[in-house]
């Protein structure tokens, strides 16, 4: 298959990750918000927390504290299928803490633009 990771749609998901990445970690709920895809089939799968359609995400989002949010990303691989579909997987360390963080998103370009689909964030022991 030759669609795997087309320049300009890869350039267009890393983008995108990117303004994901900044929003996350200055809890600019909006932009996490227009982020999401807005349907009860979006499901989040958190550090401690199952979320299962975007007015749950959106919920979460806007009650968790706002402190310790700062991250490196220490991996990240992000692949592209044809031009609508891509993977994207981190992993991360934060400051003062030796569990290293994986998050893994799906990302799918709807007519509205790229949208996580579906996302898991987990802890290594």
């Amino acid at each position: 298959m030759n669609e795997i990771n087309l320049p300009d749609v890869l350039a267009e998901v890393n983008a995108v990750f990117d303004d994901y990445e900044r929003a996350l970690t200055t809890n600019d709920v909006p932009v996490l918000d227009r982020l999401f895809w807005d349907s009860e089939h979006t499901l989040r799968y958190g550090a401690t927390e199952n979320l299962y359609g975007f007015a749950a995400i959106q919920a979460f989002r806007q009650g968790r504290p706002a402190n310790n949010l700062e991250r490196e990303i220490t991996a990240r691989a992000i692949t592209t299928f044809g031009r609508d579909f891509a993977v994207a997987n981190v992993e991360f360390c934060r400051t003062g803490s030796p569990r290293i963080g994986r998050q893994s998103q799906t990302w799918v370009r709807l007519p509205e633009g790229w949208k996580v689909v579906a996302a898991h964030v987990s802890l290594m022991g």
